[in-house]
């Protein structure tokens, strides 16, 4: 996932004591990462339907075209227009994290090899506007993904489909993609050029979305798309308001995903974040009706938890698949040394940096690079066992043996984007730790484009960087191939700041790949990130967790691992 400098609203350090209530409180009846619900006794899915949902958001959606759409298991508002042939299981904590059919009747047959996948469609799917929906909507809406006029889709396809990687879409090359195979109205192939076991992942991805090959406007789609999911677009006025309305075509026998209660979904953008927080936190008029997808709490809502337990009863709480860490850069010295590397892995206090970045509440301290997720098959290991203070006098210890008895001084850059999980707040905690084992850091704080200029660049990238990394889907896959895998280093836009390169573990990751057993995967990934993990190219610091507030009225929203957040096609307003 592209998004290294992921924005997060902070709370102050005065108020971190509060932050363990608000745990506590979204345990149970909070709307937790286990399963669990809010408001749940008014709830009966059966009788559900009604009423206005409002969103209060701060960003718009970047687009209205599944082919420019960046989003894995169908997104969030994505998922409410534009079905796929796979998507996320709406439930809530782990259960959450699996992989289900959505327009296909299941999530993919594999060849033996695992270089083929074959999909069957359901019966009786339908448009907004009425005409069926075919596998060859499915296939000219993949191909429309690769047309450099609609940029911005997740670039997977580009590499795993079978002599595409220099197809130019059907405005310039309309014969299609060969690689996708459409026998008849119902069946669709995929032929791949390696194995890819996730593919069930990737078809979640708003590429896979449907578009009427007669109905495409090109850049123009966007204005007017055409849905396959529950809702249509009643209008749109873009960083204002984007109003919903239900695709009378729709329904839940065709889509037992989606729940679909409300009748109308009004999607409110450019608020600010203290707004929102202060509308959902009064819940008064329409905004008793209101989520938001976007915006986490800030301090002052944290700290009226503390004395309001129906505050705390309307906190949604969700753990998407985050990491923030250091990234070292081994071709620079003296980080070639491993146990320079291993000496700032003792001397790290994750207790001040969760400190720095709002408390226990919203962050996790983190000894793996995996997150806690068990579809990524994470291992619970510690190679440099510190405690979550630190122990400096064990990297003094290992410090000496690398040779700088007398302590050495390093270079961190960060960005200056205060408020991000790898900003100024978790610098300057940093440095005060690895002061006391006798490391002097030297801060560089570097502006987002400035930042990613420069350490994504290997030949500009520091020796040590704050850097974070998110799952396009729930998988060890997506989280550890472009961080760890040697043929995934590029001249721009490298992910491996280590510039890690080691044959066996790249074999690895193609051996893994030929797994259509997701768990069986999984497991192998845990191990792979155990291994990676003794090489200390980390510093693995915290991983995230995202707590939001909604409306009194606002009923079912559960969270799941895979997004950190509710799921709007679930939820209730009546």
């Amino acid at each position: 996932m592209r998004e290294t400098t992921r924005r997060r609203r902070f709370a102050l350090p005065v108020v971190v004591a509060l932050l363990a209530l608000v745990a506590a409180a979204c345990g149970g009846n909070g709307g937790n990462g286990s399963g669990g619900t809010t408001n749940d006794a008014a709830f009966d899915p059966n009788d559900c339907q009604g009423g206005t949902l409002q969103v209060l958001n701060q960003r718009d959606i970047t687009h209205l075209d599944p082919a420019r759409l960046y989003t894995s298991g169908g997104g969030n508002i994505p998922s409410l227009l534009f079905r796929t042939l796979t998507t996320r299981n709406r439930e809530g904590g782990a259960e959450g994290t699996k992989v289900v059919p959505d327009l296909a009747t299941d999530t993919g047959k594999p060849s033996a090899d695992a270089k083929t996948w074959t999909f069957t469609l359901r019966d009786n799917l339908k448009f907004d506007d009425g005409t069926p929906i075919t596998s060859k909507d499915v296939k000219y809406g993949i191909e429309r993904s690769f047309a450099p006029e609609l940029p911005g889709g997740a670039p997977y396809l580009r590499d795993w489909l079978e002599n595409a990687a220099k197809y130019q879409g059907p405005y310039k090359q309309p014969e299609g993609i060969k690689a996708i195979e459409t026998p008849d109205d119902k069946t669709i192939v995929f032929k791949l050029r390696k194995p890819e076991g996730d593919f069930p992942y990737l078809a979640t991805a708003t590429q896979f979305a449907p578009v009427p090959k007669a109905k495409d406007t090109g850049t123009k789609y966007e204005n007017k798309p055409v849905s396959s999911g529950p809702y249509k677009v009643e209008s749109y006025e873009k960083n204002k308001l984007l109003v919903l309305t239900r695709n009378e075509h729709w329904s839940r026998d065709v889509d037992p995903e989606r729940l679909a209660c409300p009748d109308k979904i009004e999607i409110t953008s450019g608020l600010d974040a203290a707004v929102i927080n202060q509308r959902l936190s009064t819940s008064g008029g329409d905004d008793a009706n209101a989520v938001t997808t976007d915006t986490e709490l800030g301090p002052s809502e944290l700290a009226r938890v503390d004395s309001d337990p129906n505050l705390a009863k309307r906190v949604a709480k969700g753990h998407f698949p985050y990491v923030y860490y250091i990234a070292f850069n081994p071709k620079v010295k003296p980080f070639d040394n491993p146990k320079v590397r291993e000496a700032i892995s003792y001397a790290v206090n994750r207790q001040s940096v969760i400190n720095a970045v709002g408390g226990t509440a919203l962050a996790d301290p983190a000894t793996t690079y995996l997150p806690t997720q068990k579809s990524m098959g994470h291992k619970d290991y510690d190679h440099f066992p510190a405690g979550e203070t630190g122990n400096p006098t064990k990297a003094k210890e290992v410090l000496a043996e690398a040779g700088f008895p007398n302590g050495l001084t390093i270079p961190l850059t960060h960005t200056t984007d205060k408020g991000a999980g790898n900003g100024p707040e978790v610098a300057a905690a940093i440095q005060d730790a690895l002061k006391q084992a006798g490391i002097t850091v030297q801060l560089n704080g570097l502006e987002d484009e400035a930042f990613n200029g420069t350490v994504e660049v290997p030949a500009k990238s520091p020796g040590a960087a704050l850097f974070g990394w998110g799952a396009d889907w729930p998988s060890g896959f997506p989280f550890l191939q472009p961080i760890f895998d040697g043929r995934q280093i590029l001249a721009q836009g490298n992910y491996n700041i280590a510039q890690y390169n080691d044959p066996e573990v790249n074999q690895e990751f193609d051996d893994i790949a030929k797994l259509t057993d997701l768990s069986a995967a999984a497991s192998r990934y845990g191990d792979l990130d155990e291994k990676i993990g003794e090489l200390a190219l980390t510093v693995p610091l915290y991983h995230g967790k995202d707590l939001a507030l909604f409306g009194t009225n606002v009923k079912n929203t559960f969270v799941s691992d895979w997004t950190g957040k509710y799921d709007l096609a679930g939820l209730s307003v009546k």
